[in-house]
């Protein structure tokens, strides 16, 4: 059973995001806009769940066809208007903050997280066709992006290049009309193809003739399914094929394709901004989506800690230590306790940063050049730690269920399938932890980081804390002398422990608020356990990385790459 979790969603947008700030309209429409999310979500998208496991996307020689019931599900997700919150008013979108837009993605996203990749890519190809595209390109095409009725896709890596996009071979031959010729072949298109909508919109990265090697010499091009009629209707097929879908662990319901473009050198794409500015162009969208990603972790963990403890208020077993002899709910056994509490005060902390960074993401729309640079340096954190974040808390919702947990009836594992392919996608988080230690550390010689920590060190109340954020401050400060190598590699232990510590900063600040705010009593004596435990047992276990992070590389390359096979 699914169920959204409105109560803490609207705590962290009023306190952590503190959307009043953001936009008036917002903070009128939130409750309407959770609940009526919610609503759709459980008798909509959440029933589907399993047979988009079970069932999941096929791929056929028309294209792919999705499971039973998806098509009229989007369908109605789109005559709902869920798609148009966060997009621009100027193309029939409602122009709220991101932030609030974020909550009916985790809402959509924890009720059934194949099924509601569709809406977040599309949400990323507005975005960049927003802040790149030309005045004819968004006026053909932000309408239907926004509304959803038409899907956006990101076109990056080829069977050859991986995530060095740089080596990409994909070309765009100019027609002499201002269109080009696409031809190549891209891997892992998340809803590449599928039958919900009339029209699939793929932002593809290419490199024209003469191009510089590398990333400086790719182009970003506006390839549609289905080329526009007069009338901006589609027409016919753009000589894009879907060639085949990958088998793979889990979001079954996400039809990850191998697309096909050119083959029979009809397939037309439109330039998006200046030619060789592809790269600037796609991280709009990338950045977007990474952010995305990160919220992804908090849906997955949101979905196997209901099930686990719904589980585990439920199964009978065993007398409590000390307590007599009769048999209780395995809920009242302290280990499962525990478990559970740390599934709650993960997925807790987990959604504080992510929203927190969409919050600084809503700032720097409205002109904040410091919440800017804020959001730059928040993005690997949210993406590489949340993902990390919903894997442990996935692993946990096994735990609890025992055996059961490992037999796909109880659905526990699912999450855990699921789960595993979010810290790869949008950039593996060892990527993201080499992006926080080469590009964001350095940002102004490493003053947007200190600025954070200074703002942490200042609202903070626990030792452990405290001494967190110094030991963080103390690293950051090592890496920036230090060479290349060793900062990457420091990188991945230094990105836990700065999570670690701005989640604590986060789930602090919560556990006052709740402490002083008056409402639900059950809800908020939850949040003030789940912000104890995560100072006072997660926070300590983050100083144990320390170590790691003031590593030099040496002892990474004492072996030679023939000697890990001894």
């Amino acid at each position: 059973m699914f169920t959204p979790a409105i109560a803490d969603q609207r705590f962290v947008l009023d306190h952590i995001v503190r959307l009043s700030e953001l936009s008036e309209e917002a903070t009128d429409l939130v409750d309407a806009v959770l609940d009526g999310v919610g609503q759709f979500a459980a008798g909509e998208w959440g029933p589907l769940e399993r047979i988009g496991d079970t069932v999941g996307a096929k791929w056929t020689e028309q294209g792919v066809v999705m499971p039973e019931g998806f098509v009229a599900a989007y369908k109605a997700y789109v005559e709902g208007g869920w798609g148009t919150i966060g997009s621009p008013p100027a193309y029939g979108g409602q122009g709220l903050p991101v932030s609030l837009a974020t909550a009916v993605i985790e809402t959509l996203g924890t009720s059934n997280i194949g099924f509601a990749l569709a809406p977040m890519l599309t949400v990323g190809a507005i975005e960049s066709l927003v802040h790149h595209g030309s005045k004819v390109q968004q006026d053909a095409y932000l309408p239907k992006l926004s509304t959803g009725e038409w899907t956006g896709t990101m076109n990056l890596t080829e069977p050859q290049a991986g995530s060095d996009v740089g080596a990409l071979r994909t070309t765009a031959v100019p027609r002499g009309d201002g269109t080009y010729l696409i031809k190549g072949t891209k891997i892992f298109i998340s809803f590449g193809d599928h039958d919900m909508a009339d029209n699939i919109v793929h932002l593809v990265l290419a490199r024209t003739p003469g191009a510089h090697a590398g990333t400086k010499g790719i182009s970003l091009f506006l390839v549609p399914k289905y080329r526009l009629d007069a009338d901006g209707n589609p027409g016919e097929i753009n000589d894009v094929r879907v060639v085949s879908i990958e088998h793979k662990m889990g979001i079954h319901a996400s039809p990850t394709c191998v697309l096909s473009f050119g083959d029979n050198d009809d397939c037309v794409g439109e330039l998006i901004g200046e030619e060789m500015g592809g790269i600037v162009a796609m991280f709009t969208m990338m950045n977007n989506a990474r952010l995305n990603v990160g919220l992804q972790g908090v849906e997955v963990g949101e979905r196997a800690t209901q099930r686990a403890i719904g589980y585990a208020r439920e199964r009978i077993q065993s007398s409590r230590a000390g307590r007599g002899r009769e048999s209780v709910a395995i809920i009242e056994h302290p280990d499962v306790r525990r478990m559970l509490l740390r599934m709650k005060a993960q997925t807790q902390a987990a959604r504080a940063l992510v929203y927190y960074a969409f919050g600084q993401l809503d700032r720097a729309h409205a002109g904040d050049a410091a919440a800017k640079k804020r959001v730059e340096l928040l993005t690997p954190l949210a993406k590489a730690h949340a993902t990390d974040l919903g894997n442990e808390v996935a692993s946990l919702g096994i735990q609890v269920h025992g055996g059961m947990g490992y037999i796909e009836e109880t659905g526990a594992a699912q999450h855990f399938r699921d789960a595993r392919i979010f810290p790869i996608y949008e950039g593996t988080n060892g990527i993201q932890a080499a992006d926080l230690v080469g590009r964001k550390l350095s940002m102004d010689n490493g003053a947007t980081l200190l600025a954070l920590l200074a703002e942490m060190r200042g609202d903070a109340e626990d030792g452990e804390l405290t001494r967190l954020i110094d030991a963080c401050e103390e690293v950051a400060r090592n890496l920036l002398a230090s060479e290349i190598d060793d900062r990457l590699a420091a990188s991945y232990p230094f990105l836990t422990m700065l999570s670690v510590a701005i989640c604590g900063w986060l789930m602090e600040e919560s556990g006052r608020i709740a402490a002083r705010s008056e409402g639900d009593p059950a809800f908020l004596k939850m949040k003030q356990a789940a912000a104890g435990f995560y100072v006072e047992q997660i926070v300590p276990e983050a100083m144990g990385l320390k170590a790691a992070a003031l590593a030099k590389a040496d002892l990474l390359y004492a072996l030679d790459a023939d000697a890990f096979a001894a």
